[in-house]
């Protein structure tokens, strides 16, 4: 299983904007995707679904910028993974066409069984616990102006 390009954004995300410092001015979208090595577009797209999700509060204008909410913080990763991605099945065995095992196919459930392992043991942490050391101050040491 891999994640889709839009959640490991929304994660890279949200753990560089665990970071911030409550004294340093909030970052804005294009600062926190350059930081981040990631175009713009993308993740003014995934900092929409953020927002939308209540993980992360976008100001606009000036002393505007981001910030990650409590629920951003301490929420579990497991649940944020699973709103990002969905928990639809890890293969299709409804596309067209349909799959003619999916009658008798026990590698459906299988891997259903699996995903939601996965997803287990993603639910105890949160973001707070991703941005501990050693990954803190590398997310702290990363520019946080375009170019920069």
């Amino acid at each position: 299983m891999r994640l889709t390009k839009s959640t490991d954004i929304a994660l890279r995300i949200a753990m560089r904007l665990a970071v911030v410092d409550e004294t340093e001015a909030a970052p804005t979208t294009r600062e926190v995707a350059a930081a981040m090595g990631v175009p713009y577009t993308h993740a003014a797209k995934v900092v929409s679904r953020l927002t939308h999700l209540g993980v992360v509060e976008a100001r606009r204008g000036r002393g505007g910028g981001l910030a990650l909410t409590t629920a951003g913080l301490t929420g579990s990763l497991g649940r944020l993974v699973r709103e990002l991605e969905g928990t639809g099945d890890v293969v299709g065995c409804e596309d067209d066409p349909p799959c003619p095992l999916r009658a008798a196919c026990r590698l459906r459930g299988a891997l259903r069984e699996a995903q939601e392992a996965f997803f287990a043991h993603l639910d105890p942490l949160t973001m707070q616990d991703l941005v501990g050391s050693p990954t803190g101050p590398v997310l702290l040491g990363l520019p946080t102006r375009p170019g920069g």
